[in-house]
């Protein structure tokens, strides 16, 4: 453990550089939090979250009382006074699915005119392989100063489920990749004062890089096959959700659960990050990269069952009323970056459909952004078709008696037919019959 603590530079006041922040500030560390956004320092210095995230409102207000924790604009002054750097700076991709390492190469811009001898400057934001050794270090390296020599390096990526994020951060493991072994072993002993996991160090950086972009496919693949599970058990008459169940009581099987789609910033990003390195090495990564497309697809089928369900009931999606319950990209949470829910919507407008959407988490505002009316849940569970998209704790009470006319698309398995079924309500699901 770090007998004195140093000071440390958070870059980023995101859904992770936020709570990092504020963890750091509660053990003691005198931390700034650093980012673009004005409301967002306005908010974090006036001890509060901009972040819904259970937990976080209370330690923000915490640490900020206890002048543990301050927010800034100026980056170079922050990296001046601190000895540790952390970099939590978000990490997109273009519209053609390559890399985007405008805000990575910003922050290390700006911490270069602060960067001292001794300093140490550790990346959290989800990078390409490559990006440290590449990017970061030749950046940084402008002032005049050198790696190793001078500074150090270490890339440890984060891993935390938004609305349990307190909890991962606190209690799983690190993996840590450095520019030298020194550095290493200073930033395990670092994050050992706010992490009870196990602390793994791997050879180098592009190594600890590699870790988080696998991580990430991993589920992405997995996804993707059942999602392709689940679309061929509908033209089978299987229930696909049934049939997985069953198939992971197997003592070597895990297949993940079917749905309308990957959202986030991580699941639905990091595997193009693969896919890009791969190709300027020669290699056609198809798996990963078909893995992708399943997984986009999906928003698109969900479109053509609520069409077929139309149908069905003798309607047209042209002048139907459709009601989205949820547009987060995933349940519990109010980030919708990237979610299924918003091509989903397109699509249906597009077609001529009216769209509501109801999302207890996510504002009327950010609803409006995606093409739909803010609606109550009344108002959705009266349209001509429902479709479930997030698997919000709140819709696990949707009774077959709440519902107004004949179509319910549950593109989560978050209810079970029967009850539905039985009342005339015409069912569908990904991968339900």
């Amino acid at each position: 453990m770090l007998k004195n603590k140093p000071k440390i530079a958070v870059f980023g006041l995101g859904h992770i550089g936020l709570p990092a922040a504020a963890l750091f500030a509660d053990k003691g560390f005198d931390v700034i939090g650093v980012d673009i956004n004005e409301e967002v320092v306005k908010s974090v210095n006036e001890g509060k979250s901009h972040i819904l995230e259970p937990g976080l409102d209370e330690l923000v207000e915490r640490v900020v009382k206890n002048g543990k924790l301050t927010a800034t604009m100026d980056g170079v002054e922050a990296a001046k006074k601190a000895k540790i750097i952390i970099i939590v700076v978000p990490t997109p991709v273009t519209e053609k699915n390559r890399p985007d390492l405008t805000y990575i190469s910003s922050a290390c811009r700006t911490i270069s005119r602060g960067l001292k001898k001794g300093d140490l400057v550790i990346v959290e934001s989800t990078v390409p392989p490559g990006t440290c050794d590449n990017v970061v270090i030749p950046i940084l390296e402008k002032s005049g100063l050198n790696v190793v020599k001078d500074f150090g390096v270490a890339y440890t990526p984060e891993r935390a489920l938004p609305h349990n994020t307190l909890y991962e951060m606190t209690h799983n493991a690190r993996v840590i990749g450095a520019s030298d072994k020194k550095t290493a072993k200073r930033t395990a002993k670092l994050y050992k004062h706010i992490t009870c996991g196990k602390t793994i160090i791997v050879k180098d950086l592009v190594t600890a890089e590699m870790v988080k972009l696998m991580e990430n496919t991993y589920r992405d693949v997995n996804i993707a096959l059942a999602n392709e599970f689940a679309m061929i058990c509908e033209s089978l008459g299987v229930d696909a959700i049934d049939a997985i169940n069953a198939a992971n009581y197997h003592p070597r099987v895990n297949i993940h659960t079917p749905g309308p789609g990957v959202g986030g910033h991580c699941l639905s990003v990091d595997p193009y990050f693969i896919v890009d390195v791969a190709k300027k090495k020669g290699i056609d990564a198809k798996l990963i990269r078909t893995a992708r497309e399943i997984n986009e697809y999906m928003p698109f089928h969900v479109f053509k069952m609520i069409k077929r369900s139309l149908k069905e009931k003798g309607k047209n999606l042209k002048g139907s009323t459709i009601g989205i319950l949820g547009v987060a990209y995933k349940g519990n949470v109010s980030d919708t970056r990237r979610t299924p829910s918003k091509p989903l919507i397109n699509e249906l407008i597009n077609f001529g459909a009216t769209v509501l959407a109801h999302d207890p988490y996510v504002s009327d505002e950010e609803i409006e952004k995606m093409g739909a009316k803010p609606a109550t849940l009344n108002e959705v569970l009266n349209c001509d078709c429902i479709v479930l998209m997030a698997d919000h704790d709140d819709y696990r009470k949707i009774s077959p008696e709440m519902i107004q006319n004949s179509i319910f698309i549950c593109a989560r398995p978050l209810l079970k037919p029967n009850g539905f079924l039985r009342k005339g309500i015409l069912f569908r699901g990904v991968g339900r019959i």
